[in-house]
């Protein structure tokens, strides 16, 4: 069973940059999908990005394009999530899920996509 546990969570002010990681336990990152959600207060969760397995595929929210970025490291078994020019509706809880294979991009924003979840990081955006 895949085991996965976020960190890097914090607060910043608007226009900071944080970068969040997971690590994976129990299964080889390379052959897993991996995406990060986040949930704010009163709102559903919400897809910001995901990273097929074995593949160049992608996905970012359109509320995140062009400031956050996924990165796999396959050595360390882990995901990061570089997040750029946060803005105060980007503040939540950040989780990390993933699930066996690849996953077509627009399947990516979907909580049933995934199967493991890790416990979420707090991302706070505030002056």
């Amino acid at each position: 069973q895949v085991q996965l546990v976020e960190s890097g969570g914090g607060l910043v002010n608007p226009g900071e940059s944080l970068t969040l990681s997971c690590a994976a336990s129990g299964f080889t990152l390379k052959y897993l999908t991996v995406a990060w959600f986040r949930e704010a207060p009163g709102k559903a969760r919400e897809g910001v990005s995901c990273s097929s397995a074995s593949s160049e595929d992608t996905y970012y929210a359109d509320s995140v394009k062009g400031r956050f970025a996924i990165y796999r490291d396959d050595f360390s078994n882990s995901v990061s999530l570089r997040m750029d020019s946060l803005e105060p509706d980007d503040a939540g809880i950040y989780y990390c899920a993933a699930r066996p294979g690849s996953l077509p991009p627009g399947m990516c924003p979907l909580t049933e996509s995934f199967r493991s979840w890790g416990q979420g990081t707090q991302v706070a955006v505030s002056s």
